[in-house]
């Protein structure tokens, strides 16, 4: 759990960026710039990359991120950045791929991860009722 001043949260999102078309740029070096700078525009936002890994063509982010982020511009900022920087310092790498001027999918996947399971919320909130 992590706290602000009016606020405790512990808010977990599970992202995956595909690069544009599949297409396989990414090799162990790119991928560890990559969670550089993704590590860095996280902390401009208040937020913690505990996890990054990825493939040739995808990589997955387990972010921790407070509630005043939202979570679609967090994710823009992210890709946005990141493409940014990548094609700056891969150029060779990206340029031979034919991928054009686009380097991630305008696609991508987010999903809530840990906390408590529904199930054991939704009792915890009918034992809550009024008493009558």
């Amino acid at each position: 759990m992590r706290t602000g001043r009016h606020v405790t949260y512990h808010l977990h999102a599970h992202l995956v960026f595909v690069t544009k078309y599949r297409r396989g740029v990414f090799d162990d070096a790119m991928l560890k710039r990559c969670e550089e700078i993704m590590r860095e525009v996280c902390r401009k936002f208040e937020a913690e990359l505990r996890e990054f890994n990825g493939e040739a063509d995808h990589v997955h982010l387990s972010v921790h991120y407070p509630p005043k982020v939202a979570l679609s511009k967090l994710i823009n900022s992210l890709k946005g950045v990141s493409s940014r920087y990548l094609r700056a310092e891969y150029t060779g790498r990206i340029n031979h791929t034919g991928m054009g001027s686009v380097f991630w999918s305008r696609s991508y996947s987010a999903g809530s991860c840990g906390g408590t399971p529904l199930t054991v919320i939704r009792q915890y909130i009918e034992g809550q009722k009024r008493p009558a």
